[in-house]
This record gives structure tokens, sequence and C-alpha cells, in this order.
């Protein structure tokens, strides 16, 4: 039975910590080593392909944390409308809770690799893919076609991406929280007619 990879986890975990807080460039293995307490070592073991093959590796996990946190509330939530506002006090909540240093980690990754790095924007692609199709599937259930559910998930999926770069800048959670309002009043009215 092969050995279980004990310090793998702790290195992503590590990493998205750090790429979220300080973005790709700024953060040097030596950091990551650091924060996850892995041997050195456990970096080349685990990630041959050196420092690009971990920044895939946490936006994979980093898309699987907000998949998640998503498809969590599409279930509790009555509506895409109130998902996207109670994703909003959640994300303005983390900001918050971070000092507005914490920004998200797939969209640090990504704003720095892709499209250079093409494993790397493979695994953004998935990461948003993954979210993209459980506000879709929940704006289907809402009553819209499944086109218009598309394309109203991109936009939601995009438009929160920019509020979270707009509230670190301006550390506030008041840019998360405007822009859901928005879009959920937006979805309501388009439902209603």
């Amino acid at each position: 039975m092969p050995a279980v990879p004990k310090h793998r986890q702790p290195i992503i975990n590590a990493a998205v910590t750090l790429f979220r807080r300080q973005g790709y460039a700024r953060t040097g293995l030596n950091d990551i080593v650091d924060v996850s307490g892995a041997p050195k070592g456990s970096l080349y073991h685990y990630f041959p392909d050196g420092k690009s093959s971990i920044a895939v590796a946490a936006v994979e996990e980093a898309g699987r944390r907000v998949a998640a946190t998503v498809a969590r509330l599409a279930e509790e939530c009555g509506s895409t409308a109130d998902l996207l506002r109670a994703h909003a006090r959640l994300l303005a909540g983390w900001m918050r809770g971070s000092g507005f240093r914490n920004g998200c980690p797939i969209t640090t990754v990504l704003l720095e690799l892709a499209p250079r790095e093409r494993a790397v924007s493979d695994a953004g692609r998935k990461a948003y893919a993954a979210r993209l199709s459980i506000l879709r599937d929940k704006l289907v259930s809402d009553g819209f076609v499944r086109s218009r559910a598309e394309t109203l998930a991109v936009l939601c999926t995009s438009a929160l991406q920019g509020a979270l770069i707009q509230a670190r800048v301006e550390r506030s959670g008041r840019p998360i929280e405007v822009t859901a309002a928005e879009l959920a009043g937006l979805i309501e009215r388009e439902a209603r007619n």
C-alpha cells in the first residue's frame, strides 16, 4: 500500500493562504515551507515541476472550497438572489476578518500567471466552471432558461470577483454587498417578468 502523502496537503493549504494574502510572485518556496511546516524536500517530492505546479494545486483546492461553499448556500437558500446576498455576507466578513489583506487565491494566481502557464489557466477554468455550474443550476431552478441562466451565472461570478478586488483596495465590504444586492435585484426583477 502506498504511503499517505503526509505533507502534500499542508503545502497546498499554505500556498492557498499565502497566494490569497500576498500573491504568487511575492510568495517564495521558503514561505510555503515555513507556513506548511513541511520539509523543503517535500516541495520537490510532491511538486517536481516547481512553484507553478504548487499554484495549480492551490487553484484546484481553492476552487473546491469555493464550489463547496456556493453549493452549500444553493441548498440552504430559497433562490439565487438569496444565495448571492448570503455569499456576499460571507465574503465581506472574511475580508473584514483578514483586515482586507486576503483576496481570492484563484484570482490572484490567475492574474499573475494566466495565460502563459497553461496548467494554471486550466485549473482556474475548472474552478470557475464548477462555481458557474452551481449558479446556473440554481437559476434554472428559479425558472430561468438554461442559456439565460448561464449568462447570469457568468455575470454574477465576474461581478463578485471584481467586487472582491475593489473591497480589498477600499478596505470595505461595501463593494461586495452592493454588487450582490444589485445582482440579486436584477435576478428578482427578471424572474418576475
